[in-house]
């Protein structure tokens, strides 16, 4: 495994484990406020935490966020800032916190799909087995137990939610190659505060003190860190890739719910989190190489002097830095993944 893949799919790792184990802790608040509040108040603890780790981070190492950013930024916000997390709320309040953090392994197979059918990413036989495993696991998470009423429309909700995220992954995906803290601040305070409106109008209100300083951490460091770390990963890796590797995610939120909201796993659940565990390790080995061509192309992000960069600076430049530069026409084959250089149709 080459640096930069090992790089993003460290990254890719840590964000899922974050977000995972945030999902038991945000059910345990859901009862002392409401969906829409814990929702806000999650994403507002992400977006307060950015901005103060701003005065400790280096300049001039990431691409600032442009105007033309703008439309898939709106949908990054209302997708995967606004809907997805008041979707998960509801779903947890239906369903044991394990089944719902487990059913969270549908946001990898939608992601995939959407990368590959709306945004061109291309998929090797052995990713599409992983995917086909992860949807089958979790079918079998929606139909244990009884399927009452509550329950479906448990179900049903956090796959909305998975369908959001996944939306918000692809279009992401497109913006990894600006500053994520930048991304991940503006996204976290617009939904955060948006959200945190909406359920002081719907009438939610926290019942204790304790309940915001809960949500406000596990916000920064579930979402804000969480989310920052997803996205340095999809910028090596690709949406779809990244999905495979954050589909560890609800296996981690799965584990943290048994102690922390005393629940069991059930034999079938265990057995879904296996088969969803061998889609995952078919996804994440795969291999994608062939010829392809590069056009010339002009643009600014995070970079360091690779086979892709070789340009020259008036001063000495160490480590990634970010400004506008030039790529030549280039025809080459080496492993690769759909990062900013390598967005070709196959």
């Amino acid at each position: 495994m080459d640096d930069g893949r090992a790089q993003g799919a460290a990254a890719g790792l840590a964000a899922a484990l974050l977000f995972g184990v945030s999902t038991p802790v945000a059910k345990l608040l859901l009862p002392q406020s409401g969906p829409f509040l814990v929702a806000g108040l999650l994403y507002l603890g992400s977006g307060v935490g950015l901005i103060a780790l701003e005065p400790f981070r280096a300049r001039h190492r990431e691409a600032p966020l442009a105007r033309a950013d703008a439309i898939p930024l709106l949908g990054v916000v209302t997708a995967g800032g606004m809907v997805a997390p008041v979707l998960l709320m509801v779903g947890l309040g239906r369903l044991p916190g394990a089944s719902a953090s487990l059913l969270l392994n549908l946001e990898a197979p939608f992601t995939i799909a959407l990368a590959v059918v709306a945004f061109g990413e291309s998929l090797e036989a052995a990713e599409v087995a992983g995917a086909a495993a992860v949807v089958i696991g979790a079918a079998a998470l929606t139909v244990q137990g009884t399927l009452s009423g509550v329950h479906v429309v448990g179900a049903l909700c956090v796959a909305g939610a998975c369908l959001a995220w996944a939306l918000d992954n692809n279009l992401s995906q497109r913006l990894s190659v600006r500053d994520p803290v930048a991304l991940t601040r503006l996204k976290s305070l617009v939904a955060g505060t948006a959200n945190v409106g909406l359920a002081y109008a719907m009438g939610e209100r926290l019942s204790r003190g304790t309940t915001l300083a809960g949500a406000l951490a596990t916000g920064f460091l579930g979402y804000g860190v969480s989310i920052v770390l997803h996205l340095r990963a999809m910028r090596r890796l690709g949406a779809a890739r990244q999905a495979a590797l954050f589909a560890i995610a609800p296996f981690a939120g799965a584990l943290a719910a048994v102690p922390l909201l005393e629940e069991r796993l059930s034999p079938r659940a265990l057995l879904a989190a296996i088969v969803m565990a061998l889609g995952v390790v078919l996804m994440v080995r795969a291999r994608h190489s062939h010829q392809h061509e590069h056009a010339p192309l002009r643009h600014e992000h995070a970079h360091e002097h690779d086979e892709h960069h070789q340009h020259a600076h008036e001063e000495q430049v160490l480590g990634p830095h970010s400004h506008l530069h030039e790529h030549a026409a280039l025809t080459h084959e080496h492993p690769h993944l759909p990062d900013a250089h390598h967005r070709h149709r196959h």
